[in-house]
């Protein structure tokens, strides 16, 4: 898939009022952008993820996805991110099995080494496909 259609539609994902708020608060360490054209949905996630924010990642990951319509994908930008806690692999493991059984594929975007490790030393590989940029995750055909 060529980014510049997805470019040319792109409009916001509609996330829920709590979820707005979460990510708004001034003491929230995760910042997040959502957009979708067509059947694409992308999160750019930016800040820190960790246990005392995995609700509202859990909640962003979940409403985001929901949006994703097969045969997606739905691309988790994670480039922005300055800590992952273990507890947000554990929400994309999940929500990519929930995606997958909806004929669409969620796609993690990093090129940090350490989040390549992680998801070797995991054994995520298969549920958690890693690419170094949007672009390449948009260029991967479906499987």
């Amino acid at each position: 898939m060529n980014l510049a259609p997805v470019e040319s539609a792109v409009t916001r994902v509609a996330l829920s009022p709590r979820l707005v708020s979460e990510l708004g608060d001034p003491h929230s360490t995760l910042r997040a952008a959502t957009q979708r054209s067509g059947a694409v949905v992308i999160i750019r996630a930016g800040g820190e993820v960790d246990a005392v924010n995995e609700h509202t990642w859990r909640r962003l990951v979940e409403e985001a996805a929901a949006v994703a319509t097969s045969p997606g994908p739905f691309i988790v930008d994670i480039n922005g991110l300055d800590f992952m806690g273990c507890c947000a692999f554990a929400v994309l493991a999940a929500e990519s099995e929930r995606c997958r059984a909806r004929g669409v594929a969620l796609r993690l975007v990093s090129c940090d080494p350490g989040v390549a490790r992680v998801i070797q030393a995991c054994n995520l590989g298969g549920v958690l496909p890693l690419h170094p940029t949007v672009d390449t995750a948009l260029a991967t055909s479906v499987a």
